[in-house]
């Protein structure tokens, strides 16, 4: 068995909630390696997370970031972000929830669609009404996220106060 302190530390929640600016300070508070889930899938495929998307489609996204995903989170000592749809994936959720300690990182739809609102890097939200999109991708993501073994609400938590309650809940389960 794998001590509780050992285990990596699993992001998850919407685009936008801010799981990489999180996962880089955790992951130096802890000394541990940050892995950006998304960033490994551009870096083998060697083409951004919306190219992929418009010449490849969703469905070969899925199996390169299922693939990436279940290799990643077997690294020792990491701090992993996942994509906004990794942990809706039940063989991803389920190895997650088994080998590591996740959190859901939570904030206000309004927040998220205001954080997301100039980006061109989110390809499920492209020519769409943003807020309505970010709504509709919340309420059938909401499940899977809420099996994350802690949920986080962001809305009004500093970047430091967030880690700082990560670490905090990290520790605890040491006992």
């Amino acid at each position: 068995m794998i001590s509780k302190l050992k285990k990596n530390l699993i992001l998850t929640g919407m685009m936008g909630v801010g799981k990489t600016t999180i996962g880089k300070k955790l992951a130096g508070k802890l000394d541990y390696k940050f892995i950006d889930i998304d960033k490994k899938i551009e870096q083998k495929e060697q083409s951004t997370i919306s190219n992929i998307f418009k010449v490849h489609g969703e469905i070969y996204f899925r199996k390169i970031e299922n693939k990436i995903t279940l290799t990643e989170i077997k690294r020792d000592k990491s701090v992993i972000s996942l994509g906004g749809g990794s942990f809706i994936n039940p063989k991803i959720r389920n190895e997650i929830k088994l080998n590591t300690l996740s959190f859901w990182l939570d904030v206000d739809i309004n927040l998220l669609a205001s954080r997301v609102a100039r980006s061109k890097k989110r390809p499920l939200l492209i020519n769409k009404n943003i807020k309505e999109t970010m709504k509709k991708i919340y309420l059938m993501r909401k499940r899977s996220y809420s099996e994350a073994h802690f949920k986080i609400n962001c809305n009004s938590l500093t970047i430091d106060k967030i880690v700082n309650k990560i670490l905090s809940l990290y520790e605890s389960t040491a006992d």
